[in-house]
């Protein structure tokens, strides 16, 4: 529910506090214009990725049976 421009002047850091706890934006209305104060996601790591696209080539099932013994070798492991 939007709230006026003398509202939020009242109680603007509680507004903006609990706007920031909650996540939810704030609507005001000023001068009939809507404006909204919303609080900034941070972007998680894995949003700074590069998408790629055909990574796999072939099957992904055929990895789950495949032997891969031939790959591993037990002198590595020191």
């Amino acid at each position: 529910m939007p709230i006026t421009a003398s509202k939020l002047r009242e109680n603007i850091y509680r507004i903006l506090d609990e706007a920031i706890e909650t996540g939810v934006p704030v609507e005001v209305v000023r001068r009939g214009k809507l404006l909204k104060i919303v609080p900034e996601r941070k972007r998680g790591r894995l949003a700074n990725l590069k998408k790629r696209k055909n990574v796999f080539v072939g099957d992904v099932e055929d990895i789950i049976g495949m032997d891969w013994s031939r790959y591993w070798n037990r002198d590595d492991l020191s």
